[in-house]
């Protein structure tokens, strides 16, 4: 299930990244909500966790937007005004849930479990490309008979490519969108995790492959006959 979170506040981001993360979500991290709406407009998701106090755009206006776009996503704000007049104007604008920092983390996640469960379109969400599947809510590749789980990058790379089948990204564009910009990793951590979805498609007998545009970065496309 995958989760966007806008938080300007750098360190509780990256820490709500990793506890939503290993507990199997896969997150998205922005810091404005005028960079929280460019990521909802691209991409589905099924939970938004919003801070209300943010630069360029507050978290109640980017609620407004999404709201006003017909979207239903469950949204939870998370903002250190406590009083109840702010908690009331949050869920008139159309949150879901509200919580108050500072905040037990395990009640985080648990409200988080309890809005991803009333977004029910995402149990039914696959992706295919050629005779492959991706089942998005068990992160498993399918191609016939075959099947392999995915662990959480591993999937977040290969949602991309095959909502994408075609496009070549660049190593910098991967490692921004599934890393983020905050990641201490190397960036040759792509060319790893890109080796690991080659050989669980390779062991699937697929017929797509990623291919290496030299000098540019890479591509899902189909195998040659």
């Amino acid at each position: 299930m995958r989760i966007l979170i806008a938080e300007d506040e750098a360190e509780l981001a990256k820490g709500l990244k990793f506890l939503l993360e290993k507990n199997k979500f896969t997150v998205d991290v922005v810091y404005d909500g005028a960079e929280a709406l460019e990521y909802f407009g691209c991409r589905d998701y099924d939970v938004v966790i919003l801070d209300i106090m943010m630069p360029k755009v507050d978290g109640l206006e980017a609620l407004r937007h999404i709201r006003e776009s017909g979207s239903g996503v469950p949204i939870l704000l998370l903002t250190a005004k406590a009083e109840i007049e702010d908690r009331v104007t949050g869920l008139e604008a159309g949150a879901d849930d509200y919580l108050p920092k500072p905040f037990a983390t395990s009640e985080l996640i648990a409200r988080v479990k309890a809005l991803a469960r009333r977004n029910t379109g995402y149990a039914d969400a696959c992706l295919a490309f050629g005779k492959v599947r991706l089942y998005c809510n068990r992160y498993e590749l399918v191609c016939g008979a075959e099947s392999v789980r995915l662990n959480n990058k591993e999937f977040q790379l290969m949602e991309l490519f095959m909502r994408n089948p075609h496009c070549v990204f660049s190593t910098a564009h991967l490692m921004d969108k599934i890393w983020g910009q905050d990641s201490e990793a190397d960036v040759n951590v792509v060319w790893t995790y890109v080796g690991f979805i080659r050989r669980k498609l390779k062991g699937l007998h697929a017929d797509i492959e990623i291919r290496t545009a030299r000098g540019a970065g890479y591509s899902l496309e189909e195998t040659p006959c």
